[in-house]
């Protein structure tokens, strides 16, 4: 009987030593990440950022030089089309004389005040020639009726009082140039301090009015103060008329089609928005990249279906322009292939090994891959395979890993 206990210790020591082997050498399973491959719909797109703005901004400048009053209308408040003031703007001031200057114009005052005195003296001397005209002419009248003298006669004494009175008027005239032009020098003459402020009618300013219905979507000049013609004051728009310019690679852009739908995100509301491109640009533009790299850019204009209340000017946000779609693609997932030996490959999971399979692929987005032909559907494939990762090496799926 201890014999045969000895023997079954002795057999139950080597089998245990035996299993202890088998464990230390055997092959252990890789533990992978793992995705199906699917038939489904799969979308090309060309992801970039892009900015919202206004189709149709209306820029309120100033016409004239003059003094602007200052702008009390804020971004965002309501306009209505040729009735909303916009900005005032008034005469300019004259400008600061210096000493020489304000010496020239005393003596221009002085020299018009002497010539007021001259011109009166003129006419005073008119008024008395005239006045003996008129006396030589009553008198030739009856000198005529008598036929003293002859009708030559009496018409030569009208012609020399209607000259003599226009003498006088001429004198008149003379008096209110040179009134005229002592006004000028006067005026001349006034500092900004001596100009009273006027008040705020019709006649004294130009009013600029809100050329559409909207809001005022920027506010560039605020303050009191001098402008000249072409000066920006506001800008009007309105922002439900809303479209997207996204810049584009030029390489990028000829792929994209007017017509092309365009998904919009990231736009600060929960749901996408769809739209259409409406233009491609044909010129492009330089533009220099973050990393200083020159790039030729085209920009690319996009419709919106359904504008948002809550989207506004000057947004940000990112559009996806479809390049292409289609309707039951058998896809596998972009983290599954890697290229070897010059093709795309892919680990296959069959009866927990994993297989190496090279596939034919067509088109890619971020996410999947069209295959072509090398998978079938339903079939598991390894995510993101590591280094140690072998043709016919076991593989065990982690639990969230599928």
């Amino acid at each position: 009987m201890r014999v045969w206990l000895k023997r079954l210790g002795i057999l139950l020591i080597a089998i245990a030593v035996m299993a202890g082997i088998y464990l230390a050498f055997r092959e252990r399973p890789v533990p992978v990440d793992a995705a199906m491959v699917e038939r489904g719909y799969m979308e090309v797109t060309i992801v970039e950022e892009g900015v919202t703005r206004v189709k149709d901004v209306y820029a309120v400048s100033s016409p004239i030089a003059g003094h602007l009053d200052r702008t009390t209308l804020d971004e965002g408040e309501p306009v209505a089309a040729h009735s909303t003031v916009i900005a005032s703007i008034h005469p300019l001031e004259p400008p600061f004389l210096d000493e020489r200057t304000r010496a020239e114009l005393r003596a221009a005052a002085e020299a018009a005040r002497t010539a007021i005195a001259l011109a009166e003296v003129e006419k005073k001397r008119a008024e008395t020639a005239y006045n003996l005209a008129q006396s030589n002419y009553r008198r030739a009248e009856q000198l005529a009726r008598s036929k003293t003298i002859s009708t030559s006669q009496l018409e030569h004494s009208f012609s020399e009082m209607e000259l003599q009175r226009a003498q006088v008027e001429s004198s008149d005239a003379t008096i209110r140039l040179r009134k005229a032009e002592l006004d000028s020098a006067l005026a001349r003459l006034k500092q900004p301090t001596n100009i009273q402020q006027v008040e705020d009618t019709e006649s004294c300013c130009v009013h600029m009015t809100a050329p559409i219905d909207g809001v005022v979507l920027q506010i560039l000049t605020r303050s009191e103060q001098a402008v000249t013609p072409g000066t920006r004051i506001a800008e009007i728009g309105d922002p439900a008329n809303l479209e997207i310019v996204v810049d584009l690679l030029s390489s990028d852009a000829a792929r994209i089609r007017p017509g092309a739908s365009v998904r919009i995100t990231d736009w600060g509301g929960e749901d996408a928005i769809e739209g259409t491109v409406r233009t491609v640009e044909p010129a492009a533009f330089t533009k220099i990249s973050s990393l200083g790299i020159e790039e030729q850019r085209v920009n690319i204009i996009i419709d919106i279906d359904e504008v948002p209340a809550s989207l506004g000017h000057g947004f940000r946000i990112l559009a996806h322009l479809r390049v292409w779609e289609k309707d039951d693609v058998l896809t596998v997932p972009i983290a599954a292939i890697f290229r070897s030996g010059g093709s795309w490959s892919v680990f296959v999971i069959d009866d927990e090994k994993a297989k190496l399979e090279k596939v034919e692929l067509g088109r890619m987005n971020d996410t999947v891959a069209q295959v072509l032909g090398g998978l079938e559907a339903g079939e598991m494939v390894v995510l993101y395979p590591s280094d140690v990762l072998e043709d016919g090496k076991l593989v065990e799926i982690r639990p969230d890993g599928r």
